[in-house]
């Protein structure tokens, strides 16, 4: 994949993820969460940090998934290797 695409995948996934932990955690507060019922025994920057890598990575999906679907045809159905013809073959 060259660079401009990742680069465009990942850049805006990045300030999106940045955006979602805004709005997270202007709501919650990370010490007041539980896991399975149990309380999460993390700082509140350890609960941010993870967060926003999680927010990060699905944001990052999703727009992966939006640029595979907006490829054309003949781009994403592309063969690695050429066909070898009969007259390759006598080389």
């Amino acid at each position: 994949m060259p660079l401009t695409r990742l680069m465009s995948i990942l850049w805006p996934a990045f300030l999106m993820a940045g955006v979602m932990e805004m709005l997270v955690f202007s709501l919650a507060d990370p010490q007041d969460f539980y896991w399975f019922g149990q309380h999460v025994d993390l700082s509140r920057q350890a609960v941010y940090t993870f967060s926003f890598f999680v927010f990060w990575l699905v944001t990052s999906i999703s727009g992966a998934l939006t640029l595979l679907l907006s490829l054309p045809p003949y781009e994403v159905n592309q063969v690695a290797a050429p066909p070898i013809t009969p007259a390759d073959e006598s080389a």
